[in-house]
């Protein structure tokens, strides 16, 4: 059964999105069959591996709503290995939308059921927001993925998104864990990057990646081509990043890893 990992922090500019992406695109290369799941209403996880968010006629909000089912709505194979579930702006009215609705948490849980056994790795672009579609991807996950960028408020937020994961853990996913803590946007040439990076791992008692997703400007070009990283400039320093994020990722899920 797939083992499916929510990428959230509701703090935005945190390279949330460019992580989701890449990260599931790196585990594909890796020959992994992977499901990327947009439910970012910006969709940019979708433009993201070339699909035009625009022209879609069902996305997850279709999905979330009752209007498609999941094979409707599911983009198969948009890279080797890895298929997609879309998002666009129409997901926007979904909170709105899901008033009063019967087990509205659980709805992307029940609807991926019957897929999951179809993948090794599931990976959710979360909005950047606490809001009824991340409580849907919460509930729905095996592990959360935090991605935190390196600068001066780094940690602001960091426990209103631990809180909401107890409440997760409590109420509705007994088995919800955090799978680590990213740091992203490093910049070797600051005492700053330095600093966050250790100032979090002295106040978090979580596990924490020993990749660190460095300042690229070639990982900020490809989305506006289309592409992840690893098929942008495949010798960049952010591709080569993401490929040890995913094998971090990978024997995390196979082996027991002591903290540092």
């Amino acid at each position: 059964m797939a083992r499916m990992i929510a990428v959230a922090n509701q703090k935005g500019g945190v390279g949330k999105t460019t992580t989701t992406t890449n990260l599931a695109a790196c585990l594909a290369e890796q020959g992994k069959k992977t499901l990327l799941i947009d439910i970012d209403p910006q969709g940019n996880a979708t433009s993201g591996v070339g699909v035009d968010k625009n022209e879609l006629e069902n996305t997850v909000y279709e999905l979330f709503i009752g209007e498609c089912t999941l094979e409707e709505c599911l983009i198969p194979d948009v890279l080797e290995n890895l298929s997609l579930l879309p998002s666009n702006v129409n997901l926007s009215g979904a909170e709105i939308d899901l008033i009063g609705m019967n087990e509205r948490e659980f709805i992307l849980r029940n609807a991926i059921a019957p897929v999951r056994e179809d993948y090794e790795y599931i990976v959710i672009d979360c909005p950047p927001s606490l809001n009824v579609l991340t409580v849907n991807a919460l509930a729905a996950a095996d592990t959360v993925l935090v991605p935190i960028q390196c600068e001066y408020y780094a940690l602001e937020g960091l426990s209103q998104l631990m809180h909401t994961i107890d409440l997760i853990t409590e109420r509705l996913n007994p088995d919800l864990e955090i799978e680590g803590i990213v740091f992203t946007m490093y910049d070797a040439r600051t005492n700053l990057s330095l600093e966050v990076v250790e100032n979090v791992k002295a106040h978090l008692q979580q596990h924490i990646y020993k990749t660190i997703i460095p300042r690229n400007v070639r990982l900020a070009e490809a989305p506006s081509h289309g592409k992840p990283i690893n098929l942008y400039d495949s010798r960049s320093a952010g591709a080569e990043a993401y490929r040890l994020l995913a094998e971090e990722v990978i024997h995390r899920g196979e082996e027991p890893e002591e903290d540092f």
